[in-house]
């Protein structure tokens, strides 16, 4: 199992990570996103549930820091040498009075970072409060700097070849989707429809495989058509219902999102005006998506669809898209969103939601648009009306 990409890719990743680091006047970085650990170093298990950690610094490293069981997969995933990838001992995984960390800090200290100034993400969902505790105590003299989204904003800029990743993420969206359109029926339990659109996420297409997305398949089918991100159950679809879905494709670890909507039965006047508006202010968003544009400028056009037909949507209406573990798949980085000044740079990926959810129904519409140099451009083709059935 190869890397996902050339050893020449990830060394430009890495030099682009080290120079924001000189610019934040660090000597180390300590890592807890999984997706940020895959994307610098192409290491890919689902092993981030103990702690786990990706060490950079300003020459010898990275170093991927991680339990013993899963040591074997940081050998064949990524280029990283032996001496790069240190494991702790698998009698301190998950006990009250030990820490992984202190094994960690102990390697640190043995290694030369005992005085170093020393960044660290504190708001990813896999290095706990424990963790940055114990990493702090076991290295006092050294300095801490909160380094956060450092890794995810140099991510933000897609090379050639994520794009190309991402397209192939698009064909299993695609797929999936249809697969979500064909199985929607009267009588046709939520959960055995999801069976099958997981599994044809996972199968991918003749050519590629695919795997779990970041963000596991949303329906929202009757009460819960009204909010964003319900779970399935086990009932029935029902006539006269309204099926919104949130789906994606995902080839080695790039995620692309595509939602769409469908309607068991005669549509009502308003869920049909509504779609009407939504793919009017889908429009207009993508007119003012380009290089150089402001986000909240973006929204300000969707908004602007929206007043003229006396409509309203609280929420963002997108995001940057791309590498990403469970439990979401966006970057953390880039919102459409009134009032953000981020400006919006040529390959980035952003993954748009229009989605509205009413007091007693909801619908959805969405695309992923790649930022070229003209503007920009859907990387899934499929219809964006309601499918009815």
């Amino acid at each position: 199992m190869a890397p996902a990409f050339s050893k020449v890719e990830y060394e430009d990743r890495l030099s682009r990570v080290r120079a924001e680091m000189v610019a934040y006047g660090i000597d180390a970085l300590v890592i807890g996103d999984p997706a940020n650990i895959n994307w610098l170093t192409g290491y890919d298990a689902w092993s981030f549930y103990t702690p786990q950690v990706m060490l950079v610094d300003l020459q010898d490293g990275p170093f991927w820091m991680g339990r013993l069981m899963d040591a074997g997969s940081a050998k064949f995933t990524t280029y990283l040498s032996d001496a790069q990838i240190v494991a702790y001992p698998e009698a301190l995984v998950q006990r009250p009075d030990a820490h992984p960390m202190e094994f960690l800090t102990d390697w640190m200290t043995t290694n030369g970072f005992a005085k170093a100034r020393i960044g660290y993400e504190d708001d990813v969902y896999f290095l706990t409060p424990r963790a940055i505790a114990v990493l702090q105590a076991g290295l006092p003299n050294a300095s801490w700097t909160v380094a956060d989204l450092l890794v995810n904003w140099v991510r933000l800029v897609k090379s050639d070849a994520e794009i190309a990743l991402m397209r192939q993420a698009a064909r299993i969206a695609e797929i999936a989707m249809q697969t979500a359109w064909d199985g929607t029926q009267i009588g046709v339990r939520q959960c055995d429809l999801m069976a099958d659109i997981t599994a044809a996420m996972i199968a991918g297409t003749p050519e590629f495989g695919g795997d779990m997305p970041a963000l596991h398949p949303l329906i929202l089918a009757g009460e819960a058509a009204t909010a964003a991100h319900p779970m399935w159950n086990d009932t029935q679809l029902e006539a006269g219902q309204t099926v919104a879905f949130e789906l994606g494709g995902c080839r080695k670890r790039y995620n692309v999102g595509l939602a769409r909507t469908a309607h068991l039965g005669n549509p009502s006047d308003t869920l049909m005006r509504t779609s009407d508006v939504v793919q009017e202010g889908m429009e207009a968003v993508m007119e003012a998506l380009y290089p150089g544009a402001v986000a909240g400028d973006v929204h300000r056009a969707w908004q602007k669809v929206l007043n003229r037909y006396g409509l309203e949507k609280k929420s963002r209406i997108g995001y940057s898209i791309g590498n990403g573990y469970a439990p979401d798949w966006g970057e953390h980085t880039l919102s459409l969103r009134s009032g953000e000044q981020t400006i919006v740079p040529q390959s980035a990926v952003i993954h748009v939601i229009l989605g509205m959810w009413m007091d007693d129904w909801g619908m959805e519409l969405s695309e992923t648009l790649h930022i070229t140099d003209i503007g920009c451009v859907r990387l899934c083709d499929f219809p964006q009306h309601v499918h009815l059935i």
